[in-house]
């Protein structure tokens, strides 16, 4: 058997040796949608990440009988021409629940604690010429006592509300599909949620419903000193709209994720004035140690279960 893995570089340091065993295997570390056709043409499995696959790029591989999409959502696939191949498609889901939520916090803290302010202010000499031992310029709340508002209460949505809870949030949550509403936390119109949220996190997918969720309009029904984190999918917060209103009044938000990844040269993001109210990291929340072993675990036994 023959394993092709297209985009390595997206797993890191993580061991991938676990592959070896299984048959012949080719390691990629990027893979151009112009070399794909020639890397996979006599694979029998497929692990990628974030190349496409197309119909095409299948009809021209005779031997390929899986396409492990090592990650959770198979956008990058075409899944009926999979079905019309005969070419089965796995993915691995569940695999960051623990690591997203525990960036959700890092990036609130990050920014509720004014670290950048405060890493800053010791580090360029300030607080050595201080007069007195501490400095309360910049001041922080507690999240105990706070409304929390949540969009997307599915297994992210809810180990971030159990956490949220322990620290004595009042956890409130929009459904966007509408259908999620038997849960133990009280549901919200999404223009409730807005306007009498302290925090609120996003933890919903990207499709209909959802995309430009939150546009200027919507961002405008915020409390002031709202915090706003998406750790969803780019394009649920319109970010020309947090571009805007980041310089308008003081809301700060915390963004995982972008519409486009890497994020575009000219971004209105990179322009902004008040860039202590914005925290950006590069698409990370899912990128622990743990998540990486636990999701390259998952592929090969989705590949040794379809071997049979």
């Amino acid at each position: 058997m023959k394993i092709v893995l297209l985009d390595t570089l997206t797993f890191g340091d993580t061991d991938l040796s676990g592959f070896e065993a299984l048959g012949e295997v080719e390691f990629y570390k990027t893979t151009s949608q112009e070399q794909t056709q020639e890397r996979i043409k006599d694979a029998d499995v497929i692990v990628t990440n974030k190349v496409v696959i197309t119909k095409e790029l299948m009809q021209n591989s005779p031997k390929l009988k899986l396409i492990c999409v090592a990650a959770t959502g198979m956008n990058n696939v075409d899944l009926q021409g999979a079905k019309e191949q005969k070419i089965a498609v796995k993915n691995v889901a569940g695999y960051s629940t623990d690591s997203v939520i525990q960036h959700t916090f890092s990036m609130l803290f990050y920014l509720i604690g004014h670290s950048r302010y405060y890493d800053e202010v010791v580090k360029d000499g300030s607080y050595a010429q201080s007069a007195i031992f501490t400095d309360v310029s910049h001041p922080f709340f507690e999240i105990k006592g706070k409304r929390w508002g949540i969009i997307g209460l599915g297994e992210i949505g809810r180990g971030v509300a159990k956490v949220a809870s322990a620290f004595g949030a009042e956890v409130l949550y929009h459904s966007t599909s509408g259908a999620n509403l038997a849960q133990d936390y009280r549901h919200l119109k999404l223009s409730e949620l807005l306007e009498s949220c302290d925090i609120i996190s996003i933890h919903a997918p990207l499709n209909e419903q959802t995309k430009d969720l939150l546009d200027y309009e919507a961002l405008k029904r915020c409390k002031e000193g709202a915090v706003i984190l998406n750790l969803g999918r780019g394009g649920i917060i319109n970010e020309e709209a947090v571009a805007k209103i980041v310089d308008e009044r003081e809301l700060l938000f915390g963004l995982d994720v972008l519409e486009q990844e890497p994020m575009r040269v000219d971004h209105p993001l990179l322009r902004v004035k008040n860039k202590a109210n914005l925290y950006i990291t590069p698409h990370i929340a899912w990128t622990s140690k743990e998540a990486r072993d636990k999701l390259i675990a998952s592929v090969i036994e989705n590949i040794q279960n379809h071997r049979g």
